[in-house]
């Protein structure tokens, strides 16, 4: 009789595991404007409802030109992001498509109405 909370011990581990790998490696930004990103906040498209600084997500709390963020609390759909640097200078990027587990980029010709 041993045997049963073994299997059933198994089975609980079994699950977990590919629960954990389903999750997949989440959504992600790629930094390929030349300058480094402090800011980067997400809105749904058109609303102007600035979720948080995702650069917090980054364990320097700033997206270097070819680095990749992490972003969180968001879900799949299109949005508009305002994108920050270190000089207080900040631009936009409208009709951003976000995909579940997957990444986007942002370039330079990607940003719009910059502040000087």
């Amino acid at each position: 009789m041993r045997w049963i909370p073994a299997l059933v011990m198994l089975t609980l581990v079994g699950g977990g595991e590919a629960t954990a790998q389903s999750k997949g490696k989440g959504i992600r930004l790629w930094n390929l404007t030349t300058e480094t990103i402090s800011g980067f906040e997400l809105s749904p498209a058109g609303k102007s409802t600035w979720g948080p600084n995702q650069t917090l997500n980054d364990r320097d709390k700033e997206v270097d030109h070819d680095e990749r963020l992490r972003i969180t609390g968001v879900e799949p759909g299109v949005y508009d992001a305002k994108v920050s640097y270190r000089d207080a200078r900040q631009c936009f990027v409208r009709g951003i498509e976000i995909k579940a587990d997957a990444v986007f980029s942002i370039a330079d010709k990607d940003l719009k109405d910059c502040n000087k």
